[in-house]
């Protein structure tokens, strides 16, 4: 997900995405012991999403808080 995408989400868009994330990151988890995942680079990738979105979140409560 790219930032662009992310500055298009409404609050309540990037609280389902960011709940969806980590499910399939704690998914992914589950899924590494219990058998081999083949691209191992998912985890960094989810992870980084869930911070650009968790970015986006607390900048638009800081101008919302400000304003």
């Amino acid at each position: 997900m790219k930032a662009k995408e992310v500055h298009k989400l409404n609050i309540e868009e990037i609280d389902i995405e960011v709940s969806r994330l980590r499910k399939k990151l704690f998914e992914l988890g589950t899924q590494s012991v219990t058998e081999k995942i083949e691209d191992t680079s998912q985890f960094g990738k989810i992870r980084k999403d869930v911070a650009r979105l968790l970015t986006e979140q607390n900048s638009r409560r800081e101008s919302a808080s400000a304003s």
